[in-house]
């Protein structure tokens, strides 16, 4: 049985706000234009987030977290309206306050009146915005929201960041006293990515590790679209999960929504400190989870391959799969390889100590003394290169950061330097100081005597 992580409630480091309101009301670019950058996907089309996104924002010296939720639909109305429905009422459940985003241009619709009926019993918590409010006629519309029974509208346009300002200080006028936050909930947090094809179980993999539903899960491919962030501690150890779109072979990335998704993935890889890499047992490796382990590797992020749906597959002999595995992941054989099944939670118990284990190598720190007594060592087994004449002499090498390691090896010339020696010198160091599961970044300077 998998054992629960202790998540520490948001609400314990700061106030938490949800956005809901009907699709297409400008949500999304609410949140981007109250954090002051683009963090959730805004598409003008219904339904283009699904799941709860989060951003923190600063305002007069206050801080405050905002939820960005699907739009709220008719039972029956789509394949995800429930679960939409259900991931709204959780982060309403969640929020401290609601603001209830509604279209200045529209007026006022039945589906508004709907989401207004549930909110009338928490009203005081309720903040009644009017988004697309471009001009003064559009304030003159939204004066018939006043029958949501949900007090004054705040007018405002999102796109256009009229009427921002004013929002927050309202906002401010409402929060709740800053809670004390806990030391050690903001130094050293560990984020951790998890990565993959489309429908390989990433989403389910991460319900599996928080031990809660999260996010969306569903058999469709491309349910999960922006990377979606979850606190939780672990043995002490402050982190973040991020979910992630599954990352689609270049050709078959559609425009808009596809393309941003696959943008965010990315990005998240850039911000974690650690990519769990989701394969799908029934198919191994294919060319795209070879494309985004590279996409990791050129990153400098620490991997797990996580082999899910293992469960499925009885037939296959776990030898013969990690040789295939380590044959086609030739540039990151330091990667462990954990199979799991996020379905039945064989194995999940074993991927957050990895990947805590993996996170302390990355924090690693050889002094330079003993640094350069063994690389004098790894050199005499095995000559530099040359060309003619001149031979690659090492004059100093030192660690310059962590997170990821890093060695400066200072040389007489830099350009007699070949890739295999290079690979030669990182296996060495591996071999005498560890640093299994993360990539070593060497860089080479040329210096005089």
């Amino acid at each position: 049985m998998v054992e629960k992580p202790n998540i520490p409630s948001i609400e314990a480091i700061r106030p938490l706000i949800a956005i809901v309101g009907r699709q297409n009301v400008g949500k999304s670019t609410l949140l981007n234009r109250l954090a002051g950058r683009r963090i959730a996907i805004v598409e003008d089309l219904p339904g283009t987030t699904r799941d709860r996104l989060t951003a923190n924002v600063s305002w007069m010296g206050r801080e405050f977290t905002l939820i960005d939720t699907g739009g709220v639909e008719s039972e029956g109305s789509s394949r995800f309206s429930d679960d939409i429905n259900r991931q709204v009422n959780t982060a309403i459940k969640e929020a401290s306050l609601v603001l209830f985003l509604v279209d200045a241009k529209d007026g006022l619709l039945p589906p508004d009146q709907d989401i207004a009926a549930k909110l009338r019993a928490i009203k005081e918590n309720v903040i009644l915005v009017a988004n697309k409010a471009d001009n003064y006629k559009d304030d003159l519309v939204s004066a018939e929201l006043h029958q949501l029974g949900l007090g004054e509208p705040i007018t405002v346009s999102a796109y256009h960041g009229r009427g921002i300002n004013e929002l927050l200080d309202v906002i401010l006028a409402r929060l709740p006293q800053p809670a004390t936050v806990a030391p050690n909930q903001s130094a050293n947090c560990l984020k951790i990515a998890i990565v993959g094809r489309p429908n390989v179980g990433k989403s389910m993999m991460l319900n599996r590790l928080l031990g809660q539903e999260r996010v969306i899960v569903s058999d469709v491919p491309g349910t999960t679209r922006d990377a979606i962030d979850t606190s939780l501690d672990f043995e002490g150890q402050s982190m973040i999960l991020i979910d992630t779109a599954g990352i689609k072979r270049r050709g078959r990335q559609g425009e808009g929504v596809d393309k941003y998704s696959v943008i965010r993935s990315l990005e998240a890889i850039d911000r974690a400190d650690i990519a769990l890499l989701v394969l799908d047992a029934s198919e191994l490796v294919t060319a795209q989870d070879v494309h985004v382990a590279g996409y990791i590797q050129q990153a400098y992020k620490g991997v797990i391959i996580i082999v899910n749906k293992w469960d499925l597959t009885k037939a296959l002999d776990k030898n013969e799969v990690t040789r295939c595995i380590r044959a086609n992941f030739k540039f990151v054989r330091h990667a462990p390889v954990v199979y799991a099944s996020a379905q039945d939670g064989s194995g999940i118990s074993a991927i957050m100590p990895q990947a805590l284990s993996i996170y302390r190598e990355r924090l690693k720190r050889i002094g330079t003394g003993e640094l350069n007594s063994t690389v004098q060592q790894v050199l005499s087994k095995h000559s530099p290169p040359h060309k003619g004449s001149r031979i690659l002499k090492f004059l100093y090498v030192t660690q310059a950061e962590v997170n990821p390691p890093t060695f400066v090896f200072f040389v007489n010339d830099v350009t007699l330097m070949h890739f295999s020696y290079q690979r030669y010198l990182e296996n060495q160091l591996r071999q005498n100081f560890g640093f299994d599961g993360t990539p070593l970044r060497l860089v080479f300077k040329t210096r005089s005597k």
